[in-house]
C-alpha cells in the first residue's frame, strides 16, 4: 500500500524547495503526498522576492480536508508563518497523536529571507516541538533554538540534547554547516546520539535540500521504518539527488534532481494514421 504523507508548508513558485519539493522527495521515495500550503511565495534561484501568507482558515480547512479525506501515514512540516497559522496546526495535529511528524524548522530561506519571526519561533517550540516524532534543524537553525553557536560535532550533540527537553522524540542536526564534518547529521534521542557520515559534494550547492531530506524521512516512518533506517534512506536519497543538481535558474544554487537515475518511459514503436473521410 502507498503511504500517504501530509506536507504542511510554503508554496515555492520555482519548485526547487517548499511544498514542490516535498511533493518530488515523497513521490520518489514510494509515496503519494497531500499538502496544506500555509504561504505562498515569488522566489527563484537568487532569492525570495515575496511571500504571502495565507489566513489561519483556510489552513485549517487545508487540514481538516486531508484528515477527513484521506488515510494520512506522516506529516511533514516546513514554512508555518504565523502565530494563529501555528496554533491552528498544533490543534489539527494534536487529534492525530499516532502519527508520525517530522518537522523541519525553516526559520530563513537559503538566501537569507526570514521566515519566522522571535513569537512564531517561541510558538513553534512551545506548541509543536511536543507533537514532533523529529526535528530536522540545521547548525544554523539549531544555533537559533538553543542560543549557542552550533559548529562542530560536539555542539550539535549538546544542542540536540537540549532540544528534546522540549518535548520532541527526537533531533537530527543537519551538517551542512559544521566545520569539523561537513555533511555528516547527528541523530540525537534519549537513548543516546547516531553520527552519520555523509560525502561532501564539492560544488554541488542546491536549494530545498533540508525540505526534501524531511519529506524523505517522513515517508519512510509512514512505511513503518525503524527512525534510524528512515533518517539513513532519506539521506542516502538525498545525497543521490545532490549529486547533479539542476542548474534551471539565472545563478545562484540548483535545484535538487529529485528522479535521478529514473528513465523517462520510451515513445511506443511507429503508428499508422488512417484518414477518416466525411
Amino acid at each position: 500500500m502507498t503511504p500517504t504523507v501530509l506536507a504542511i508548508g510554503g508554496s515555492d513558485s520555482s519548485a526547487g524547495a517548499g511544498i514542490q519539493a516535498d511533493l518530488k522527495s515523497v513521490a520518489a521515495n514510494g509515496g503519494y503526498a497531500a499538502t496544506a500550503i500555509t504561504v505562498v511565495t515569488a522566489q527563484d534561484s537568487l532569492g525570495v522576492h515575496l511571500v504571502q501568507e495565507l489566513p489561519a482558515a483556510t489552513v485549517a480547512a487545508q487540514l481538516e480536508a486531508a484528515f477527513s479525506g484521506m488515510r494520512i501515514d506522516a506529516v511533514k512540516s516546513g514554512v508555518l508563518g504565523p502565530l494563529r497559522t501555528i496554533e491552528t496546526i498544533a490543534e489539527s495535529l494534536g487529534r492525530h497523536p499516532g502519527t508520525p511528524y517530522v518537522l523541519d524548522p525553516v526559520l530563513a530561506s537559503t538566501s537569507g529571507t526570514a521566515f519566522e519571526n522571535a513569537e512564531a519561533i517561541e510558538a513553534i517550540m512551545r506548541l509543536l516541538f511536543p507533537l514532533a516524532t523529529l526535528i530536522t534543524p540545521n547548525a544554523k537553525e539549531a544555533s537559533v533554538l538553543v542560543g549557542f553557536d552550533v559548529s562542530d560535532i560536539d555542539s550539535a550533540i549538546r544542542s540536540g540534547r537540549a532540544l528534546l527537553s522540549s518535548g520532541c522524540r527526537a533531533v537530527l542536526i543537519k551538517g551542512g554547516h559544521l566545520a569539523d564534518a561537513t555533511g555528516t547529521d547527528v541523530l540525537v534521542t534519549s537513548k543516546g546520539h547516531d553520527v552519520l557520515p555523509g560525502e561532501w559534494i564539492p560544488g554541488a550547492e542546491a536549494r530545498g535540500t533540508g525540505c526534501s531530506l524531511a519529506s524523505a524521512i517522513a515517508t519512510h516512518l509512514a512505511r513503518s521504518e525503524p527512525l534510524l533506517t528512515a533518517v539513513r534512506s532519506a539521506k542516502a536519497y538525498v545525497a543521490r539527488a545532490l549529486a547533479h543538481p539542476l542548474q534551471l535558474g539565472q545563478g545562484g544554487p540548483g535545484s535538487l534532481d529529485h528522479f535521478s537515475g529514473w528513465t523517462a518511459p520510451q515513445p511506443f514503436g511507429e503508428t499508422t494514421h488512417i484518414e477518416v473521410k466525411a
